[in-house]
C-alpha cells in the first residue's frame, strides 16, 4: 500500500492524492521524441492507484509492448493552491523527490496517431514508482537539482532543473491556474532524453544530487 514516505522512510502524514504530470519539459528530450515545445505546459494525470514506492521491484506490464523509463523530479504538495502566485507556491511545497513516469510507448504511439489521451499508456496501476521526498526546507536551489538514472550500471538519463523550459514553482503557479492542487498531490515535472525501453530482470539506479540513492530492479508481471 502507498503512502508518502521522507526520505529516512517515515510516513509523512498527507493524504495520497493526484498525480500531475508535466510532458515536453526539457529540450533535449522534446528533440529526442521529435516533436516541438508546448506554448502551455503540456498536462496529464495518473491516478492515486499509479503510485508506489521506488524502492521496491517496478513493475511493468508482460503483453502490452515497450515500457520505457521516463525519470522527473518529483514534488509533494503540502498546501491547497488555486491560482497561486509564485511566492505562495514556494511556501506551499513540502518536498522534493524523483519518480518514473513508466510509459507504454507502443501503446502511446497508437493514441498520438488517433488523436485520443494518453491515459492508458500513462495511467496504469504502478505506473508511478516515486521515492521518499526531502523536506524543501533542506533544499536550497531548486533550479539547480541534478539526477540520475542507470540501467544495469549504464547511465541513461541525466538531468539538471536548471535545464526545465518551465522551472518548478512557476509550473505550479500555472498549473494552479487550470485546477487546484491539493494537499497531497504530486507534480512529476518532465522528463530528460534518454527514454528506452525497461526489460525483466534489469537493475535501475536512481539519485538526487546527493541526498539518496535508490537501487531496484524490474519485474514483468
Amino acid at each position: 500500500m502507498y503512502r508518502h514516505l521522507d526520505n529516512l522512510d517515515l510516513p509523512i502524514d498527507l493524504p495520497i492524492g493526484k498525480v500531475v504530470c508535466v510532458g515536453r519539459n526539457y529540450l533535449d528530450h522534446v528533440r529526442e521524441m521529435n516533436t516541438k515545445v508546448s506554448e502551455q505546459a503540456l498536462l496529464f494525470m495518473k491516478p492515486t492507484t499509479a503510485l508506489c514506492h521506488l524502492q521496491q521491484p517496478i513493475k511493468i506490464p508482460a503483453q502490452r509492448g515497450q515500457c520505457h523509463n521516463e525519470v522527473e523530479i518529483a514534488v509533494l504538495i503540502k498546501d491547497r493552491l488555486c491560482n497561486a502566485s509564485e511566492e505562495t507556491v514556494s511556501g506551499g511545497l513540502w518536498g522534493i523527490g524523483m519518480g518514473l513516469d513508466l510509459t507504454l510507448r507502443d501503446i502511446q504511439s497508437t493514441l498520438k496517431q488517433q488523436g485520443h489521451p494518453w491515459e492508458r499508456a500513462k495511467a496504469f496501476d504502478a505506473s508511478c514508482p516515486v521515492s521518499g521526498f526531502v523536506p524543501a526546507s533542506q533544499i536550497p536551489a531548486l533550479q539547480a537539482l541534478s539526477f540520475t538514472l542507470s540501467v544495469n550500471n549504464e547511465v541513461r538519463q541525466q538531468g539538471n532543473t536548471k535545464d526545465m523550459i518551465r522551472g518548478i514553482i512557476s509550473l505550479i503557479a500555472e498549473i494552479s491556474e487550470s485546477f487546484t492542487l491539493e494537499s497531497g498531490d504530486i507534480v512529476m515535472t518532465g522528463t530528460p532524453s534518454g527514454v528506452a525501453a525497461l526489460h525483466h530482470g534489469d537493475n535501475v539506479e536512481a539519485s538526487l544530487d546527493g541526498y539518496f540513492l535508490i537501487q531496484t530492479n524490474v519485474v514483468a508481471v
